[in-house]
């Protein structure tokens, strides 16, 4: 079975999470076949992508797949782990992604959706950081990510308490470009894409490019990205990181003491 689904229509591609058993969490086969499906649909010009999760949906998708966790002592963010892959290749497509949401966003799915360049929000949506549940350091960048979007305030709250923004923190905080009636989601959505397909592909995909590059010009020194590595490395050389991957695999509450 798939565990997406694509479609393309009046220039508008969509991809379809198909994995509600497992919550649309992205694993790497998930990932991949994602990856594949944005390629198809770049090849037969698509002018926008929206990512969705199926109709009705409770949860847009789980996050990172913690099955896939590196064991303690390796990094589990690490350059090439799916779900940077894919935070990346939607972060430099030329085209403009949408993530229509429905339902719960947990986890590296926070960080997936505030890849898209728009984000449309149906009332039942919730966005809710979880690395601290497990002990999972996050990475530089996606870290980044969250405060260039929301600001260090908003950030700091939802990494430390782990606990979710409703629809309508989510659209104060800056995080949805438009909060709309569950009943309405699909009509708005596919009625703001067409109105980017009218304009210019090019322009669009330069300047998509443009703003990328300009929202992330924080040059760093390499004592701070250093200092930064170590401090991460504390986390997953960390029994709470061992204990946080163990309770999760037990599917109990973890019991953290902070060494």
């Amino acid at each position: 079975m798939s565990l997406i689904l694509t479609q393309l229509q009046d220039q508008i591609g969509t991809i379809t999470f198909n994995y509600a058993q497992r919550r649309n969490i992205l694993s790497k086969a998930l990932v991949d076949e994602i990856i594949q499906a944005i390629d198809a649909l770049q090849k037969s010009k698509a002018r926008v992508l929206i990512l969705r999760a199926e109709k009705g949906a409770k949860v847009w998708s789980a996050g990172h797949d913690v099955r896939e966790l590196p064991l303690p002592g390796r990094d589990p963010l690490a350059y090439h782990d799916p779900l940077l892959t894919i935070l990346r290749t939607v972060q430099s497509l030329s085209m403009p992604v949408i993530a229509m949401i429905e339902g719960g966003v947990w986890g590296g799915a926070c960080d997936l959706a505030l890849s898209c360049d728009i984000l449309i929000g149906a009332r039942n949506c919730s966005f809710c950081m979880t690395p601290a549940k497990i002990g999972v350091p996050y990475n530089v960048t996606g870290i980044l990510h969250f405060i260039n979007i929301m600001g260090v305030n908003i950030a700091k709250e939802m990494f430390f308490t782990a606990q979710p923004l409703s629809s309508d923190q989510a659209r104060k905080a800056g995080i949805l470009n438009h909060l709309v009636e569950d009943e309405q989601l699909e009509e708005f959505t596919y009625d703001l894409a067409a109105k980017i397909t009218h304009n210019s592909p090019l322009s669009i995909a330069v300047i998509k490019e443009q703003i990328r590059l300009l929202a992330s010009a924080h040059p760093m020194s390499p004592h701070t990205f250093e200092r930064v590595q170590g401090l991460r490395r504390m986390v997953y050389d960390s029994k709470d990181y061992a204990e946080g991957i163990k309770a999760f695999m037990e599917k109990r509450s973890p019991n953290f003491t902070g060494e």
